[in-house]
């Protein structure tokens, strides 16, 4: 009798793009640009969305069906395989790892935010909480993520799919009700003139460029799912399409809309953290529905949230599980429980976070939390997206030890290197920058002190990664001591 094989579930390719849409650009993600650079943040967006994000996405897209045979490994296997070093693909294995920890902790920032608007209604979480307890619960939510990984890791493609569509939905009811506003006598808060559009090219302008590199990076988190679509070499490419097509949706015409409603020279001060559900809150208003929109936005922001820390969960666990990981990182933190999770690199994603929570809970107003946990991923973010061009770089380079694949971005071979060195280049300033505070006066003692903050957190976070292969050093001499 012949058995049957049984049937691999796939994913399908429009699932894979909302996967990848939710861990990118949020719908709020517009909002910070817009109070750090104001109305000129539409040139930035057209400007990053030609020349940066679409070779990225391109990029990303080729990447990812060169190596589709590598499931687990993702940028750290581009990089091992591109370059032939080992040491190369770990240092990326743990700076992809590293750079997720203060997203993780800023998502979950954002999940006690949305809560505390669907509980109070209004902007006074600060006065029914104090910073201790906003970190406090922003640890346990990430610890309660974390222990209960393996139960919704079966559910991520439907969680990240409902996630997905709710907030791209909210998206598309924000530019309507914008569009039904002006259409019914609304008032346009911004003046539409050039000098608002004009960019003005200082130092602060290109230091906050890497909240917006952070609000579109993300790409790469699609391949290591290649594998999981029927057909790789026709939809993976789909998705990556479709994935750049709603950032540039949203971008757009969620900051025109922000320029209706709030004047882009008197932004509220805590607009990063509120001014989603301020937004929500006025088009309820003008609309007639009160407060129901804004708790409905409320709502879908935490559903969204909900997905986006499942997914970077698991997309960073992957980064434990990657081929460059054993001869550097100790076993300890490679064991693996029964289901296949890396438990002891959870231990330490914990003790990172708790080591920002404790670093932030220095500053004085809970808003103050939220902006530099923010601002701090405009530095770490873009330093690993600068390596996803270093892995094309590699590859396009050694080009001819390499069969074309399923895809090829530029295949002029010259002009593939000089788009991705410019990525590159561009990438890695605007993360440089990004150590200089945007939230407070310039040459104050808080600016002095966020400063360090920066500091003192990036050497932590990507320092660390430097005692590992020293501790597996340890560890193989004790091995090898005991066997003798």
């Amino acid at each position: 009798m012949i058995e049957e094989t049984p049937k691999k579930h796939y994913m399908a390719w429009m699932t894979l793009a909302m996967l990848d849409f939710v861990t990118i650009i949020r719908f709020e993600d517009v909002f910070y640009p817009y109070q750090n650079q104001g109305l000129s943040v539409i040139f930035s967006w057209i400007f990053l969305l030609i020349c940066y994000q679409l070779p990225y996405t391109l990029i990303a897209t080729q990447l990812g069906l060169a190596y589709k045979d590598t499931e687990e490994g993702g940028l750290a296997s581009w990089i091992r395989r591109g370059t032939g070093s080992d040491v190369l693909g770990y240092a990326t294995s743990w700076m992809y790892w590293a750079q997720t920890v203060p997203y993780l902790v800023d998502v979950s920032n954002s999940i006690i935010v949305s809560i505390s608007w669907m509980i109070l209604g209004n902007n006074t979480l600060g006065k029914h909480m104090s910073p201790f307890m906003f970190g406090l619960l922003t640890f346990v939510i990430i610890l309660i993520f974390i222990l209960c990984e393996s139960a919704y890791k079966n559910s991520l493609d439907l969680l990240s799919l409902i996630g997905g569509i709710a907030m791209f939905a909210m998206s598309v009811i924000f530019v309507i009700l914008i569009i039904w506003a002006l259409m019914h006598g609304g008032h346009i808060a911004t003046k539409m003139e050039w000098s608002s559009f004009k960019p003005n090219f200082s130092v602060h302008y290109f230091s906050t460029t890497g909240l917006l590199i952070f609000a579109m990076s993300g790409a790469e988190l699609a391949a290591p799912y290649v594998t999981r679509l029927k057909n790789p070499r026709k939809e993976f490419p789909k998705s990556m399409w479709m994935l750049f097509a709603m950032t540039v949706f949203m971008t757009l015409t969620e900051t025109l809309g922000l320029a209706v409603l709030f004047d882009a020279k008197h932004i509220p001060h805590d607009f990063k953290m509120n001014g989603a559900f301020y937004a929500f809150q006025l088009l309820g208003e003008e609309a007639g529905m009160g407060k129901s929109l804004m708790y409905m936005y409320a709502i879908v922001c935490l559903l969204n949230f909900m997905a986006d820390l499942a997914a970077l969960i698991d997309a960073a666990s992957r980064v434990f599980a990657s081929d460059t990981s054993e001869k550097y990182m100790p076993s300890w933190l490679r064991k693996k429980n029964k289901d296949g999770l890396p438990v002891n690199s959870y231990v330490l994603t914990c003790s990172i976070t708790l080591f920002l929570l404790l670093l932030s809970g220095t500053l004085p107003e809970i808003n103050d939390i939220f902006n530099w946990l923010l601002n701090l991923n405009g530095i770490v973010s873009p330093y690993k997206t600068s390596v996803v061009f270093l892995a094309f770089l590699a590859f396009r380079y050694r080009h001819k030890t390499f069969a074309d694949g399923d895809f090829v971005f530029i295949r002029n071979h010259k002009g593939a290197l000089a788009v991705g060195w410019w990525c590159f280049i561009f990438t890695f300033i605007c993360a440089t920058m990004g150590f200089l505070p945007q939230d407070v006066t310039f040459d104050s003692p808080q600016w002095t002190k966020q400063l360090w903050m920066n500091i003192i957190t990036v050497i932590v976070l990507f320092g660390t990664g430097f005692l590992l292969p020293w501790l597996r050093k340890l560890e193989l001499k004790h091995q090898a001591k005991a066997n003798s």
